[in-house]
């Protein structure tokens, strides 16, 4: 452990037993499509018993009218998130008839590009330019990578740790930038790029496909056929954060390696800005058509809005009324982290757990106290030199990183890592006043000695010991989940507050449809032009 991290953890033991260092704060947002009793993905409309897709602010969807995506509200200890979790699963299922909710990442049986239904999400200009976003994605990338699903966690730093965190830097006589707060961050995430590759060793759960996710496509070298109908990758960890999944060769123009907030956000600006000649060529509307049917995306740039970059781990800020995300961030700086790389874990109900929520807080509070210099171009090559190959072949024993400059074992290099982030779960257990944290490592570091615990291991053992096709081992998987689920009683308070916002969400997007009365293509570049600003 570097002598800066030390101090920092020691001088912080403390304030910690005594209650000054507060508990992270984190949200979930978690996916998963609907699918129909024998594995097909659903084609039916979102269900209205849910609420509004538009407005709901805990029951919406992501790309897809078939991936739900559940948000939870921002808690400060992990069961809190998980309990509201459970409880939106069990309030959903109840108005899904026979459908399941698709444990895993890598999509169900599809037929076809057409088979993944647009989120439609009303005639209001907010929602038609929701739907047309979603429709660029359709014509950019198609849409059967849209129906990957993922968990989103996001993570803020209490202010009462902030606070003592300033502190100690003034003691160390450092030069505290102006908005110390968003640089910390940028920081945390630096550290968090160099090395998130532990996560996806960690929590990766996507080794396998269902064939027809490659539609008419060549099957790449890395995949081996299982089954009739099952193609796997022998080492792979997350096949959803590959080259086959939430990657982009457009998007490796940005180069964004988030040294600084006016980096980032005149980066993202300047993509948004940026027209591409292969986009330009698909057209922004089908003919000369001026109805709202005919747009098929918002523009012809690299990005068509910030949402459509891809990345593993992005600063956030929430946005007031007729804000961008990068606005809002430039306006008041970094409110939180949110962490993109994450697979669902097809074991687990609903595809998150307490341990990994403990893990992800001890993690993202060592990159944050870690020391994180800036990260060159050379380096940023490196890094996602890493990425690439634990995603690909993290399970392989032999495997090894390129390390400050140097080839090392990733296996050895996680040791190391584990031993720090025990330091760090014990000042957290300090809060507690019981060794959660610790606890979590405990459990989590079989997996650096056996790949085969891991999620995508386990997976793959499965399949292979039982002879089972991926679709058939997910669809097994998501009838248990249900089924457990229901088990439970949902809690009298939560059922009330959900049967309330179903009406109260579809009350509001009555609402905001009645109150529009400007033209589409006006909209459009009206919000276009104050993103400008």
């Amino acid at each position: 452990m570097s002598e800066q991290l030390a101090s920092v953890i020691a001088r912080l033991k403390r304030p910690a037993r005594q209650g000054r260092i507060g508990r992270l704060n984190r949200g979930v947002e978690k996916e998963g499509l609907r699918v129909e009793r024998n594995g097909d993905i659903a084609q039916t409309p979102h269900p209205e018993a849910l609420g509004s897709k538009l407005s709901h602010p805990h029951i919406t969807t992501d790309y897809s009218e078939a991936l739900l995506e559940f948000v939870t509200p921002v808690y400060s200890r992990p069961r809190d998130a998980m309990a509201f979790l459970e409880d939106v699963h069990r309030f959903s299922y109840r108005h899904l008839g026979g459908e399941l909710i698709w444990p895993a990442s890598m999509p169900c049986r599809l037929e076809g590009n057409d088979s993944v239904p647009i989120a439609d999400y009303g005639s209001s200009n907010s929602g038609l330019m929701k739907h047309v976003y979603r429709k660029g994605l359709d014509v950019r990338y198609g849409r059967i990578m849209q129906a990957i699903a993922g968990i989103h966690y996001n993570v803020s730093v209490p202010d009462k740790l902030w606070a003592l965190l300033e502190q100690l830097d003034r003691e160390d006589g450092k030069t505290l930038p102006k908005d110390y707060r968003s640089a910390r961050y940028f920081g945390l995430i630096r550290q968090f790029r160099r090395n998130s590759w532990l996560l996806l060793y960690l929590f990766g759960a996507s080794p396998a496909i269902d064939k027809s996710f490659l539609e008419d496509r060549k099957v790449p070298e890395k995949l081996k056929p299982h089954g009739r109908e099952t193609l796997l990758s022998r080492y792979a960890t997350s096949l959803r954060m590959s080259d086959m999944g939430y990657q982009n060769k457009v998007q490796a123009q940005i180069k964004i390696c988030f040294n600084s907030l006016s980096n980032y956000v005149n980066t993202l600006r300047n993509a948004i800005a940026t027209p591409w000649p292969d986009y330009q060529a698909l057209g922004v509307k089908e003919g000369q058509g001026n109805a709202r049917e005919d747009w098929q995306q918002l523009n012809a740039n690299i990005l068509q809005i910030e949402n459509e970059y891809y990345s593993d781990i992005r600063p956030k800020r929430v946005a007031r009324h007729n804000e961008t995300p990068s606005q809002a961030l430039e306006a008041r700086g970094v409110e939180y982290i949110e962490v993109r790389c994450l697979d669902l874990n097809p074991f687990l109900p609903v595809g998150i757990d307490d341990t990994q929520m403990r893990f992800l807080d001890t993690f993202m509070l060592w990159c944050l106290l870690s020391e994180s210099p800036w990260i060159s171009d050379e380096e940023c090559d490196h890094l996602d030199d890493n990425r690439r190959r634990v995603v690909e072949r993290g399970r392989d024993p032999g495997l090894e990183l390129v390390i400050d400059g140097e080839r090392r074992s990733m296996h050895e290099r996680a040791r190391i890592i584990f031993a720090e982030l025990a330091q760090v779960a014990a000042l957290l257990d300090e809060v507690e006043g019981e060794p959660l944290h610790a606890r979590a490592l405990e459990s989590l570091a079989p997996r650096l000695e056996d790949p085969s615990l891991t999620p995508a291991g386990a997976l793959m053992k499965r399949m292979e010991s039982q002879e089972e096709e991926f679709v058939d081992a997910i669809l097994a998987l998501a009838r248990e989940h249900r089924d457990r689920l229901g088990e439970a009683i949902t809690d009298p308070a939560r059922e009330a507050l959900f049967d309330q916002l179903v009406e109260t969400s579809l009350q509001e997007q009555r609402d905001i449809e009645e109150a529009d009365v400007q033209g589409f293509a006006e909209f459009i570049e009206q919000y276009f032009a104050k993103a400008k600003r």
